[in-house]
């Protein structure tokens, strides 16, 4: 079965050729780091994404597994797994497509357009459609906070938790940060 491995080095080869920082994990073609920036003209605009990629051997007849290692507050991102619901990824693959469509189109079209009526992350559903100038702000914030770039935006991975503070937090103003401690608690002696 050498022609999926073939396709698998060469779609590698054509997203590393598109400006695509790739990082291997286990120096296998199998799994890999992708670096992905926000659309322009989004919510997302200026962040930069670690998305983790596993091939299945039966690449590029089976579709990429495609998540989030960097934090995303988006309707179909799950926000813990980072998990993405994207049905051509995920039910309509083709071999026609690979990994650049992921990145330079399929990825895209999902931070552009959310669909909050088949959602992962149920919170960043109902917020959208119950108060979007309040859902954009908590974009906004996830983007400040964890999709900075150039600021080891992977280590703040969707594994990780907002503290009472962080999430809980609208406005940008730090004079109440006793306050916060105070609602938060102090530790036991």
């Amino acid at each position: 079965m050498s022609s999926p491995s073939k396709r698998r080095e060469m779609d590698m080869m054509k997203l590393m050729m598109s400006d695509y920082k790739v990082e291997t994990i286990n120096d296998g073609m199998q799994e890999f780091y992708v670096e992905f920036n926000g659309p322009k003209d989004s919510l997302y605009q200026g962040g930069v994404w670690k998305i983790r990629v596993e091939l299945p051997d039966a690449y590029p007849y089976k579709s990429p597994s495609v998540g989030f290692i960097t934090k995303i507050y988006h309707p179909n991102v799950d926000e813990l797994s980072g998990s993405v619901c994207l049905d051509v990824i995920n039910q309509t693959w083709s071999p026609m497509f690979d990994l650049v469509n992921v990145f330079e189109t399929f990825l895209p079209q999902l931070l552009l357009y959310p669909n909050p009526s088949d959602p992962l992350n149920g919170e960043a559903a109902a917020l959208m459609m119950r108060d979007r100038p309040a859902y954009e702000q908590r974009v906004k914030e996830y983007c400040e906070k964890y999709a900075k770039p150039g600021e080891g935006s992977e280590d703040k991975s969707s594994d990780e938790e907002l503290s009472e503070e962080e999430y809980g937090s609208d406005d940008e103003d730090d004079d109440d940060d006793d306050d916060d401690v105070a609602i938060a608690g102090k530790p036991d002696p």
